[in-house]
């Protein structure tokens, strides 16, 4: 796929942060070390070193990161949602792959935004809702087309409330992309799914498990990727772009941190 000659580039992850904006478990710490404090390490690595042969005495900025792998902008695997997949297509499925396995052909494609910001906090995408979207933009999803689903969350992730306050996809509406030959897909919410605290709410009330990280465990049956907390896809056209999204090669990892982009033509 050649990259037009005229192009500009729209920045579709956030900024890993050492500060609460994500859930417990999920957030970022970073240490930071400055020229200044570096100084120490820097000088026994050249054999002992004074602060005068350095220019302007400044060694190296480095920090350090802890940090989940779904922490930020990131891309799930397959394995992430269950320990087999494709059990739709091979009899007793088949082992899902790790995010190191991902197909790097899959995360270069065209892309598609589907605006579902005025869809509420909690809801369930249904396929219904999907193709009703497609008819207003005017488009129909081509096998490996990258969907992008644009929600409410676009405009908040440094809100308390982030995880809780965008729709979700079920899994009816996975399968639905998926049948249409969809592999890669992305929400600039917290999760793929509707909010936990809506499901857990609707599980409360039915007892009905199927409604348990239902978009996730549509991955069972036919193997995807998907990245979560993307942002300024509001920034999107429907269509007519190009993702790149790919992950960082963690070996044997569920997801992996992902610089995603999309490029434009001017």
């Amino acid at each position: 796929m050649n990259i037009p000659p005229n192009h500009r580039f729209v920045d579709l992850s956030v900024v890993f942060e050492d500060r609460p904006t994500s859930p417990p478990g999920h957030q970022p710490k970073i240490d930071y070390v400055d020229h200044r404090g570096s100084f120490e390490v820097f000088s026994r690595a050249f054999g002992g070193l004074e602060e005068g042969d350095l220019l302007e005495g400044e060694a190296w900025a480095v920090e350090r990161v802890s940090l989940s792998t779904h922490a930020g902008t990131h891309m799930d695997a397959p394995w992430h949602y269950h320990s087999t997949t494709n059990h739709r297509l091979i009899p007793g499925g088949e082992p899902s792959p790790t995010i190191d396995q991902v197909p790097l052909d899959l995360c270069f494609r065209p892309g598609v935004k589907l605006d579902f910001r005025h869809l509420g906090a909690g809801y369930i995408v249904q396929p219904e809702d999907i193709d009703r979207e497609l008819q207003r933009i005017g488009y129909q999803i081509q096998p490996l087309d990258i969907v992008l689903a644009n929600t409410v969350s676009g405009q908040r992730h440094r809100d308390p409330d982030f995880a809780d306050c965008a729709c979700g996809f079920g899994r009816a509406a996975t399968l639905h992309l998926l049948e249409m030959g969809v592999k890669v897909v992305g929400t600039d919410s917290y999760t793929w799914d509707p909010a936990f605290k809506a499901t857990a709410q609707r599980f409360k009330e039915t007892g009905d498990r199927s409604l348990l990280w239902e978009g996730h465990k549509a991955g069972r049956e036919m193997a995807y990727w998907q990245m979560e907390k993307l942002c300024n896809l509001d920034q999107l056209p429907a269509f007519g772009f190009t993702v790149v999204c790919f992950p960082v090669k963690i070996h044997r990892a569920s997801a992996g941190w992902t610089r995603a982009v999309a490029i434009l033509d001017n």
